[in-house]
């Protein structure tokens, strides 16, 4: 009796559609998800401020901008307001101090956004990108699955 050797055994059947077709799967929702319910809501916050008051502020605290982990420090009203920018804004390579212009609600100073972002910025590019790509992975999926279907007609019957 022959024994044989670890790697001369007989390799188990290959799974890699139906995990290439999950995997595109998850990744098109997860992509489609993050476009419709994180990025387009940042972007249309970002907008709803075009008409908002106009001021001069700094940078009070530096970070990324474009998750939201960035301040602004202006005068409304009077009084030094500090207030975080909306995720999707710009300017997160800019260092603390940096001259920004603002535009804020009148009746809630904290509800900022960059002047240069109310037209959307970041949120809105990567709200497109992210659906872009959820388009392609749901392509790519509906391919997996007829491939599969084809495979499956033309394998032999046993």
């Amino acid at each position: 009796m022959a024994s044989t050797a670890p790697w001369q055994e007989e390799a188990p059947k290959v799974l890699a559609p139906r995990v290439a077709l999950v995997v595109s799967l998850v990744i098109a929702v997860s992509m489609g998800l993050l476009s419709g319910l994180v990025m387009v809501p940042a972007a249309e916050q970002l907008r709803s401020l075009r008409d908002g008051e106009r001021a001069q502020g700094v940078l009070h605290k530096g970070g990324s901008c474009m998750v939201g982990h960035c301040q602004v420090a202006f005068e409304a009203g009077g009084r030094t307001v500090v207030a975080d920018l909306p995720a999707g804004s710009g300017g997160g390579k800019h260092s603390v101090g940096t001259p920004v212009t603002l535009r804020y609600l009148a009746d809630d100073p904290r509800t900022v956004a960059r002047d240069a972002d109310v037209g959307g910025g970041g949120a809105l590019v990567l709200a497109w990108v992210s659906g872009g790509v959820a388009l392609l992975f749901l392509v790519l999926a509906v391919v997996t699955g007829i491939v599969m279907a084809r495979l499956r007609q033309s394998a032999p019957r046993v």
